[in-house]
């Protein structure tokens, strides 16, 4: 097999778009049709299913090549790198994760990476926890980092950092904010404040305050959700590592209530796919941080 087809295989198979693909790899749309066409006839299957409005979709061969074509172009990098000797690590890493922890979490690892390793570069991919995961299953992303109440994932291989803390937050004049302390029924009372749907601690909100009896003010975002909060519209549940400033500062109340399930920080990656000396940098990384905040937290 041409590794030239892999490729542009690889990146139609994420794509699911021969144009895009050609856009993406610089060719002409031809030369991609050509290269798909020549792996196809090497392997004597049909890679790609024709549809309507020049989509295309994988074949149930497609679909059991994608993962040896991921290994095989990772193996190709590697090897290419070890020939060259190079020390540095280099290429491109494109993470999944989700607004709480590219705002909050992300700073310190692109600053690091920035200065240590400028030759790799890290493209960040923010969504929810399904479209992340989704993404990392098609090979459009290498790692995945998300909170989620679900630690075991189809496909996939986690590396669970542990409960990640989530705080009740109100305005300074809430009328909850002077209790000593707020149960679920009370909570039911109030309107919630809630990021978008598909994250673990929305399912987790959702469940603990029951819909039929509570507002749902679906916010969009972390940011926006602190600032409904802070203007008094009620009740956010977000990570402790989102509202640390804004409590230190006054703007929010952490109110005295735990969840009644815990969601985790995690790093998720494809199960059997080979881990390159960038991703493993990477991983490493986001283990120490974790560590520390985790020390931090103790202390």
């Amino acid at each position: 097999m041409d590794m030239r087809q892999l490729r542009t295989f690889h990146r139609a198979a994420t794509l699911l778009s021969f144009s895009r693909t050609a856009a993406e790899l610089n060719y002409a749309q031809s030369s991609v049709t050509g290269q798909i066409k020549g792996l196809e006839n090497a392997l004597g299957v049909a890679l790609f299913e024709r549809l309507s409005g020049r989509r295309v979709r994988l074949t149930p061969a497609g679909r059991r090549l994608l993962p040896y074509a991921e290994r095989l172009l990772l193996l190709a990098e590697e090897a290419r790198s070890a020939a060259s000797g190079s020390p540095e690590p280099s290429g491109r890493l494109v993470i999944g994760t989700m607004e709480s922890i590219a705002t909050y979490r992300m700073p310190p690892l692109l600053e690091f990476f920035h200065h240590r390793c400028p030759q790799l570069e890290l493209v960040l991919r923010p969504g929810s926890g399904a479209e992340i995961l989704d993404g990392l299953r098609q090979g459009a992303l290498d790692l995945v980092l998300l909170i989620d109440t679900e630690t075991l994932h189809p496909g996939l291989e986690s590396t669970v950092f542990g409960p990640e803390p989530l705080v009740a937050v109100v305005a300074p004049d809430h009328e909850l904010a002077g209790r000593r302390s707020a149960t679920g029924e009370r909570l039911r009372s109030v309107p919630i404040l809630a990021p978008e749907s598909g994250r673990g601690y929305r399912r987790l909100l959702e469940g603990e305050m029951d819909c039929r009896t509570a507002p749902i003010l679906e916010s969009g975002t972390v940011e926006s959700t602190k600032r409904w909060a802070a203007a008094g519209l009620g009740v956010g549940l977000l990570p402790a590592v989102a509202v640390a400033d804004d409590i230190a500062a006054g703007v929010l109340v952490p109110l005295d209530w735990r969840p009644p399930s815990a969601v985790y920080t995690q790093l998720v990656r494809r199960r059997r796919t080979p881990v390159s000396r960038e991703m493993r940098l990477f991983i490493d990384q986001v283990s120490n941080l974790m560590a520390e905040e985790n020390d931090q937290l103790a202390a």
